[in-house]
């Protein structure tokens, strides 16, 4: 992207050579402190968001939910991929190679909710494969809609949410939720 490269250009050729970039870099950090990459091993949801066109590149459990600028309607964009056997996923440090996904999404996204495993089941129908709405909705209802960068109040009020018992008591798994908004009142620009 830095190359001048576009979102289109993005190809599963360029995204499994990032991989490949990123299981080299780990197993390096692996082999000074004397653990195997395995020891390392992570799941990834990576967004890169355009003004008219998005990538999800993905591999492993969690998911990215989206809305797009004209539309009510949370959208998954891209599924979680659980292995073979219960509790088991796809990572990053996968030899000879991690299975992913790249997922192209068309038109400007308005909101993007990132999330890991811990959550899956209390905000996807996983019968529909779909997002749950009024999860969504509730957590984007905190945004002020002229706001930039990072609110340290929402920040903390998601915290104590996803710490709180209605949702530790329904999982024992991480809960990482990142939540973007795209700022309607800031000029387009090439690349975000």
């Amino acid at each position: 992207m830095q190359g001048g490269g576009t979102l289109d250009c993005l190809s599963r050729e360029i995204a499994s050579d990032w991989l490949d970039d990123m299981r080299a870099r780990i197993e390096v950090v692996a082999r000074n402190v004397e653990l195997t990459p395995r020891d390392f091993a992570a799941t990834l949801v990576g967004c890169i968001i355009g003004n008219e066109t998005a990538k999800v590149l993905h591999v492993g459990d969690g998911a990215a939910v989206y809305r797009m600028a004209d539309s009510e309607e949370w959208t998954v964009g891209s599924w979680p991929s659980h292995g073979e056997y219960a509790s088991t996923t796809y990572f990053v440090t996968d030899d000879p190679a991690p299975s992913f996904q790249l997922t192209a999404i068309e038109g400007a996204v308005s909101e993007l909710a990132v999330f890991t495993d811990g959550i899956e089941h209390l905000v996807l129908n996983f019968s529909t494969r779909t997002p749950f709405p009024p999860f969504f909705n509730q957590m984007f209802s905190g945004f002020k809609s002229d706001g930039t960068g990072k609110s340290r109040q929402l920040s903390r009020h998601l915290c104590n949410y996803l710490n709180g018992p209605s949702v530790c008591d329904r999982t024992d798994d991480d809960k990482t939720l990142l939540l973007a908004r795209r700022n309607r009142n800031v000029a387009p620009q090439e690349h975000i």
